[in-house]
Protein backbone atom coordinates (compact mmCIF):
# COMPACT_ATOMS: atom_id res chain seq x y z
CA UNK A 1 0.00 0.00 0.00
CA UNK A 2 1.28 3.47 -0.88
CA UNK A 3 2.42 5.77 1.89
CA UNK A 4 0.62 9.12 1.80
CA UNK A 5 2.97 12.08 2.22
CA UNK A 6 2.13 15.76 2.57
CA UNK A 7 4.90 18.17 1.52
CA UNK A 8 4.51 21.72 2.85
CA UNK A 9 7.23 23.78 1.17
CA UNK A 10 7.00 27.27 -0.35
CA UNK A 11 10.09 26.87 -2.56
CA UNK A 12 8.41 25.18 -5.49
CA UNK A 13 11.58 23.73 -7.03
CA UNK A 14 12.47 22.02 -3.75
CA UNK A 15 8.90 20.81 -3.30
CA UNK A 16 8.85 19.37 -6.81
CA UNK A 17 12.23 17.68 -6.35
CA UNK A 18 11.15 16.07 -3.09
CA UNK A 19 7.86 15.01 -4.67
CA UNK A 20 9.59 13.30 -7.61
CA UNK A 21 11.93 11.30 -5.40
CA UNK A 22 9.22 10.25 -2.95
CA UNK A 23 7.06 9.11 -5.86
CA UNK A 24 10.03 7.00 -6.93
CA UNK A 25 9.70 5.05 -3.65
CA UNK A 26 5.96 4.63 -4.30
CA UNK A 27 4.60 7.43 -2.12
CA UNK A 28 1.37 9.23 -2.94
CA UNK A 29 2.29 12.91 -2.57
CA UNK A 30 0.17 15.99 -1.86
CA UNK A 31 1.75 19.47 -2.12
CA UNK A 32 1.07 22.71 -0.28
CA UNK A 33 3.08 25.90 -0.87
CA UNK A 34 2.06 28.02 2.11
CA UNK A 35 1.37 27.48 5.79
CA UNK A 36 -2.38 28.10 5.68
CA UNK A 37 -2.98 25.48 2.98
CA UNK A 38 -0.52 23.12 4.67
CA UNK A 39 -2.33 23.39 8.00
CA UNK A 40 -5.74 22.75 6.42
CA UNK A 41 -4.43 19.65 4.66
CA UNK A 42 -2.49 18.41 7.69
CA UNK A 43 -5.50 18.71 9.99
CA UNK A 44 -8.01 17.41 7.47
CA UNK A 45 -6.08 14.64 5.75
CA UNK A 46 -4.93 11.16 6.65
CA UNK A 47 -1.18 11.20 5.97
CA UNK A 48 1.58 8.74 6.85
CA UNK A 49 4.22 11.51 6.89
CA UNK A 50 4.41 15.30 6.69
CA UNK A 51 7.55 16.88 5.20
CA UNK A 52 7.33 20.38 6.65
CA UNK A 53 9.36 23.51 5.94
CA UNK A 54 10.06 25.65 8.99
CA UNK A 55 9.79 29.10 7.36
CA UNK A 56 6.50 29.40 5.45
CA UNK A 57 4.27 32.26 4.34
CA UNK A 58 1.21 32.35 6.56
CA UNK A 59 1.28 29.86 9.43
CA UNK A 60 4.87 28.79 10.07
CA UNK A 61 6.13 25.22 10.32
CA UNK A 62 6.48 25.21 14.10
CA UNK A 63 2.85 26.20 14.59
CA UNK A 64 1.69 23.57 12.09
CA UNK A 65 3.77 20.99 13.94
CA UNK A 66 2.27 21.95 17.30
CA UNK A 67 -1.27 21.89 15.91
CA UNK A 68 -0.76 18.45 14.36
CA UNK A 69 0.70 17.14 17.64
CA UNK A 70 -2.36 18.39 19.53
CA UNK A 71 -4.45 15.75 17.73
CA UNK A 72 -4.88 12.29 19.21
CA UNK A 73 -3.70 10.51 16.05
CA UNK A 74 0.05 10.45 15.44
CA UNK A 75 1.56 11.57 12.13
CA UNK A 76 5.36 11.58 11.75
CA UNK A 77 6.89 14.93 10.79
CA UNK A 78 10.21 15.56 9.01
CA UNK A 79 11.15 19.24 9.43
CA UNK A 80 13.10 21.13 6.77
CA UNK A 81 14.94 24.30 7.76
CA UNK A 82 17.27 26.79 6.12
CA UNK A 83 18.31 28.08 9.54
CA UNK A 84 21.54 26.62 10.84
CA UNK A 85 21.42 27.65 14.49
CA UNK A 86 21.01 24.90 17.07
CA UNK A 87 18.18 26.85 18.70
CA UNK A 88 15.99 26.54 15.62
CA UNK A 89 16.75 22.83 15.33
CA UNK A 90 15.86 22.18 18.96
CA UNK A 91 12.67 24.24 18.62
CA UNK A 92 11.64 22.03 15.72
CA UNK A 93 12.20 18.90 17.76
CA UNK A 94 10.54 20.34 20.88
CA UNK A 95 7.41 21.07 18.87
CA UNK A 96 7.13 17.36 18.13
CA UNK A 97 9.05 16.86 14.88
CA UNK A 98 10.46 13.35 14.47
CA UNK A 99 13.54 14.47 12.56
CA UNK A 100 14.97 17.45 10.71
CA UNK A 101 17.14 18.28 7.71
CA UNK A 102 18.97 21.54 7.15
CA UNK A 103 18.99 23.00 3.65
CA UNK A 104 20.78 22.41 1.38
CA UNK A 105 20.35 18.64 1.80
CA UNK A 106 21.01 15.73 -0.50
CA UNK A 107 17.90 14.05 -1.89
CA UNK A 108 19.52 10.69 -1.19
CA UNK A 109 19.72 11.55 2.51
CA UNK A 110 16.15 12.83 2.59
CA UNK A 111 14.89 9.58 1.09
CA UNK A 112 16.94 7.62 3.64
CA UNK A 113 15.37 9.62 6.48
CA UNK A 114 11.87 9.09 5.09
CA UNK A 115 12.43 5.34 4.80
CA UNK A 116 13.79 5.26 8.37
CA UNK A 117 10.66 7.00 9.67
CA UNK A 118 8.42 4.52 7.83
CA UNK A 119 10.40 1.59 9.30
CA UNK A 120 10.02 2.95 12.83
CA UNK A 121 6.29 3.49 12.42
CA UNK A 122 5.87 -0.02 11.02
CA UNK A 123 7.79 -1.46 13.97
CA UNK A 124 5.58 0.44 16.43
CA UNK A 125 2.43 -0.80 14.73
CA UNK A 126 3.44 -4.43 14.99
CA UNK A 127 2.08 -6.40 17.93
CA UNK A 128 4.42 -5.62 20.83
CA UNK A 129 6.28 -8.42 22.54
CA UNK A 130 5.64 -8.90 26.24
CA UNK A 131 9.05 -7.41 27.07
CA UNK A 132 8.10 -4.30 25.09
CA UNK A 133 5.00 -3.82 27.25
CA UNK A 134 6.67 -4.08 30.64
CA UNK A 135 7.52 -1.00 32.65
CA UNK A 136 11.21 -0.35 33.24
CA UNK A 137 12.32 0.68 36.73
CA UNK A 138 15.77 1.95 37.62
CA UNK A 139 16.93 4.13 40.50
CA UNK A 140 13.66 6.02 40.87
CA UNK A 141 12.95 6.14 37.14
CA UNK A 142 9.74 4.49 35.94
CA UNK A 143 9.39 4.17 32.17
CA UNK A 144 6.21 2.86 30.53
CA UNK A 145 6.76 2.00 26.84
CA UNK A 146 3.04 1.52 26.14
CA UNK A 147 1.92 4.94 27.38
CA UNK A 148 5.30 6.58 26.65
CA UNK A 149 5.28 8.15 30.11
CA UNK A 150 8.24 8.65 32.43
CA UNK A 151 8.24 9.36 36.17
CA UNK A 152 11.18 10.20 38.40
CA UNK A 153 10.59 9.67 42.11
CA UNK A 154 6.87 9.74 41.36
CA UNK A 155 6.99 13.02 39.44
CA UNK A 156 6.12 13.08 35.70
CA UNK A 157 8.95 13.96 33.32
CA UNK A 158 8.01 15.46 29.97
CA UNK A 159 10.17 14.14 27.13
CA UNK A 160 10.10 14.67 23.38
CA UNK A 161 9.53 11.62 21.17
CA UNK A 162 13.24 11.18 20.45
CA UNK A 163 14.28 11.75 24.07
CA UNK A 164 11.86 9.00 25.11
CA UNK A 165 13.10 6.58 22.43
CA UNK A 166 16.69 7.27 23.46
CA UNK A 167 15.95 6.68 27.14
CA UNK A 168 14.16 3.39 26.43
CA UNK A 169 17.05 2.18 24.27
CA UNK A 170 19.45 2.85 27.13
CA UNK A 171 17.25 1.58 29.96
CA UNK A 172 16.49 -1.74 28.26
CA UNK A 173 20.22 -2.40 27.89
CA UNK A 174 21.94 -1.24 31.10
CA UNK A 175 25.75 -1.21 31.04
CA UNK A 176 25.89 -1.64 27.28
CA UNK A 177 28.19 0.98 25.75
CA UNK A 178 26.83 2.72 22.66
CA UNK A 179 28.79 4.80 20.19
CA UNK A 180 27.04 7.83 18.71
CA UNK A 181 26.76 5.98 15.40
CA UNK A 182 25.10 3.04 17.20
CA UNK A 183 22.49 5.38 18.64
CA UNK A 184 21.86 7.08 15.30
CA UNK A 185 21.22 3.67 13.73
CA UNK A 186 19.05 2.33 16.55
CA UNK A 187 17.04 5.40 17.56
CA UNK A 188 17.01 7.62 14.48
CA UNK A 189 17.28 4.86 11.88
CA UNK A 190 20.30 6.25 10.05
CA UNK A 191 24.01 6.53 10.79
CA UNK A 192 25.42 9.22 8.52
CA UNK A 193 28.73 10.73 9.53
CA UNK A 194 28.48 14.31 10.69
CA UNK A 195 25.24 13.92 12.64
CA UNK A 196 26.79 12.83 15.93
CA UNK A 197 25.96 16.30 17.31
CA UNK A 198 22.30 15.23 17.14
CA UNK A 199 23.02 12.49 19.69
CA UNK A 200 25.04 14.82 21.91
CA UNK A 201 22.29 17.45 21.89
CA UNK A 202 19.57 14.96 22.82
CA UNK A 203 21.61 13.33 25.57
CA UNK A 204 22.38 16.73 27.09
CA UNK A 205 18.69 17.64 27.07
CA UNK A 206 17.70 14.23 28.44
CA UNK A 207 20.21 14.57 31.27
CA UNK A 208 18.85 18.01 32.12
CA UNK A 209 15.45 16.40 32.71
CA UNK A 210 16.30 13.16 34.54
CA UNK A 211 19.59 13.84 36.33
CA UNK A 212 19.81 15.62 39.67
CA UNK A 213 23.23 16.91 38.59
CA UNK A 214 23.68 16.70 34.79
CA UNK A 215 27.41 17.39 35.25
CA UNK A 216 27.71 14.18 37.31
CA UNK A 217 25.04 11.91 35.78
CA UNK A 218 23.99 8.73 37.56
CA UNK A 219 21.83 7.33 34.75
CA UNK A 220 23.36 8.18 31.35
CA UNK A 221 27.12 8.11 31.75
CA UNK A 222 29.84 9.11 29.32
CA UNK A 223 32.42 6.47 28.37
CA UNK A 224 35.22 8.76 27.27
CA UNK A 225 36.49 8.14 23.76
CA UNK A 226 33.69 5.66 23.02
CA UNK A 227 30.16 6.87 23.75
CA UNK A 228 27.54 6.40 26.45
CA UNK A 229 26.02 3.79 28.72
CA UNK A 230 23.06 3.52 31.10
CA UNK A 231 24.16 2.64 34.64
CA UNK A 232 22.46 -0.21 36.48
CA UNK A 233 20.31 0.79 39.41
CA UNK A 234 22.52 1.23 42.43
CA UNK A 235 25.71 1.44 40.39
CA UNK A 236 28.11 4.21 41.33
CA UNK A 237 27.66 7.18 38.98
CA UNK A 238 31.01 7.92 37.42
CA UNK A 239 32.27 8.17 33.88
CA UNK A 240 34.91 5.76 32.68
Amino acid sequence: MQQRVLIVEDEREIARLVELHLRDIDCAVTLAHDGDAGLRLAEGGDFDLIVLDLALPGVDGLEICRRVRAHSSYTPILMLTARSSEIDRVLGLESGADDYLTKPFSVRELVARVKAIFRRVEALQREPEKSDEEEIHSGGLAICPLTRKVHLSGQPIRLTAKEFDLLVQFARNPERVYTRSDLLDLVWGYGHNGYEHTVNSHINRLRSKIETDPAAPRFIQTVWGVGYRFAKAGAEAQAL
